[in-house]
């Protein structure tokens, strides 16, 4: 704030409130110095009915005052006028970081207990569930859902399919360094009878209804761009977060109109990283509880999302 505003500020808001005095000052002693003058006024309605201009009651003038000191006083103690601190020297930002050191030594001690635990210990300890719960809200249940169930374009974490991997390793890798999943656009190398093809094959490897003369061209087109990611028998590959084309579970759906668009333009899944925004102690706290969602064990079966 440069000087002039702090001036302009803290001068109109003094002369403001020594105005208000004065005003409640003046007003009182006009009515004492002309009582009885000015009680009736002249103005009346309906023949005897009249406006009067009687002073205020004492109690409610001293209230008046006891309000324009306590406001000279807060803003003494408080900030209020321009950059003048106050002389308490409040801020709402040491407020906060007051608060937030309070709030953090409260969980470095409730996370100093659950250190030692592993994984399956967290994942039945109550405490250290309601506190994961929370963080889930907080940082995942925007994408996944509060259920965890997922949606369109958004995994389920509540069954034991896993594009990545469900270890604990992978899991925690994944909530901290994110993920970037890009099913790359083929409709052009391939053509609309092409990805018709194609999306006729996908569909048999399934075991969903397919035009077999069709499914058949469209093997060959698989065996040349999708292979490399999705495997000769199509059940993915983790490694590269390929989804399993083998079962029913489809991250954006597996029925002809979706896989064509998924076939023609690609798809471009991002996890975002949350190593910014969580600690060490709070992302194996999520791991565990995104472990328990699904009852994982630890086993990385091949993924279908």
């Amino acid at each position: 704030m440069s000087s002039s505003w702090h001036w302009f500020i803290a001068i109109f808001t003094v002369v403001n409130i020594i105005a208000c005095l004065w005003l409640i000052v003046w007003t009182t002693r006009q009515g004492d110095a002309e009582k009885g003058a000015m009680d009736t006024l002249d103005h009346s309605w309906d023949g005897d009915l009249q406006e009067r201009n009687n002073p205020l009651p004492r109690w409610w003038l001293f209230l008046f005052v006891g309000t324009i000191i306590w406001g000279f006083g807060y803003l003494a103690w408080y900030p209020g006028l321009g950059a003048f601190a106050g002389t308490s020297k409040w801020t709402s930002v040491d407020q906060y970081l007051a608060e937030r050191e309070r709030i953090d030594a409260v969980y470095q001690q409730k996370f100093s207990q659950l250190a030692s635990l592993d994984y399956d210990e967290l994942g039945q300890h109550a405490e250290g569930m309601e506190i994961a719960g929370r963080l889930y809200g907080a940082n995942c249940a925007t994408c996944h859902g509060s259920d965890a169930r997922g949606a369109k374009g958004f995994p389920n974490l509540a069954d034991a399919d896993w594009i990545w991997g469900s270890d604990a390793a992978t899991i925690t890798q994944t909530i901290t360094n994110g993920r970037v999943a890009a099913m790359p656009p083929w409709g052009s190398a391939l053509g609309a009878d092409g990805v018709k093809a194609t999306v006729a094959y996908v569909r048999t490897l399934s075991g969903k209804d397919a035009d077999a003369a069709l499914a058949e061209k469209g093997k060959t087109h698989y065996n040349t761009l999708c292979i490399a990611c999705h495997g000769p028998t199509g059940k993915g590959m983790q490694v590269l977060g390929a989804p399993n084309l083998t079962d029913d579970i489809w991250l954006y759906g597996g029925d002809e109109a979706t896989l064509t668009k998924t076939i023609s333009e690609g798809r471009a899944g991002n996890m975002p990283a949350h190593a910014s925004l969580l600690s060490a102690q709070e992302i194996k706290l999520l791991t565990a509880y995104v472990m328990a969602l699904g009852n994982n064990t630890g086993d990385s079966a091949a993924s279908g999302r």
